[in-house]
């Protein structure tokens, strides 16, 4: 993915506070304070890209489910992506 030119700054105050929480998300992240603060206003101000990446992060992050048959799962994924739904199969 390409990255966009950035060729305009922009300078603000933050409390402390503020601050150490972007710090302490970039530091998370392995990021720039910078790059917290443009994904930060993309969330905010949409971008269908960081959108998606955000999606996938929060796939990625969840809590493992239980299952308890995993074969009986696997073919009930299986019914829904045919369109078989809840029906028998015959």
């Amino acid at each position: 993915m390409l990255m966009p030119t950035l060729t305009r700054r922009l300078q603000i105050l933050l409390d402390e506070e503020r601050y150490l929480r972007l710090e302490q998300a970039a530091e998370r992240r392995g990021a720039p304070v910078a790059a917290i603060v443009r994904e930060a206003i993309d969330r905010l101000f949409g971008s269908e890209q960081v959108d998606r990446r955000a999606a996938g992060d929060r796939l990625l992050s969840a809590e493992p489910m239980e299952v308890e048959d995993w074969s009986e799962m696997k073919r009930g994924m299986a019914d829904e992506m045919a369109g078989l739904g809840g029906r028998e199969r015959g």
